[in-house]
């Protein structure tokens, strides 16, 4: 034998031992296993695929609804939905659940106006509009804020007033004592 052919070949007091369990010699071997596919369990690597991870919360639904001035697409609570009872009775639907055919306006007094004053809203709920209805439509209009550029000009007209008032203060000299 060479000598290189002597020291691959065991020794005849050593036999191959598993990992974990001890030889002859009282040592533990330390030779571990190669990591089964797919993080399997058996001999044959049948197991099942190692989990994902979770991504998080799927985002929720949020029903999309569109104003019938504008034409706009927004969400089902950022908008105000109007419905003709199986009465035949125009109302406010605050829920967004009451029964009949509804139709959706922007919360803004001037798109609200728009649509009383034209026949959009009658149009949409294919029904004519009588006026107790039309009155109570009205009366809730008003209780609706106002769109952003009518607050601009109504805050200047504020401001015009304000300053106006400020300098009739500032022009009063006071007495000398």
């Amino acid at each position: 034998m060479t000598a290189e052919a002597m020291q691959i070949a065991p020794t005849p007091n050593s036999s191959p031992a598993r990992a974990g369990e001890r030889n002859s010699t009282d040592e533990v071997t330390t030779t571990q296993t190669p990591p089964l596919p797919h993080g399997g369990r058996g001999v044959r690597g049948g197991g099942n695929p190692p989990r994902k991870k979770r991504q998080g919360l799927k985002p929720r639904h949020i029903p999309q609804r569109t104003c019938i001035v504008t034409r706009q697409t927004g969400d089902k609570r950022g908008l105000i939905r109007i419905v003709r009872t199986p009465e035949g009775r125009v109302e406010v639907d605050a829920t967004g659940k009451k029964n009949g055919r509804g139709a959706y306006l922007t919360a803004d007094r001037a798109i609200w106006e728009r649509a009383l004053k034209g026949n959009l809203l009658s149009r949409a709920l294919k029904v004519d509009i009588n006026s107790e209805d039309a009155a109570m439509l009205q009366a809730y209009a008003e209780t609706l804020l106002m769109s952003n550029e009518q607050r601009a000009t109504s805050n200047e007209e504020i401001d015009a007033t304000r300053h106006s008032a400020l300098s009739t203060q500032h022009s009063i000299v006071p007495a000398k004592v």
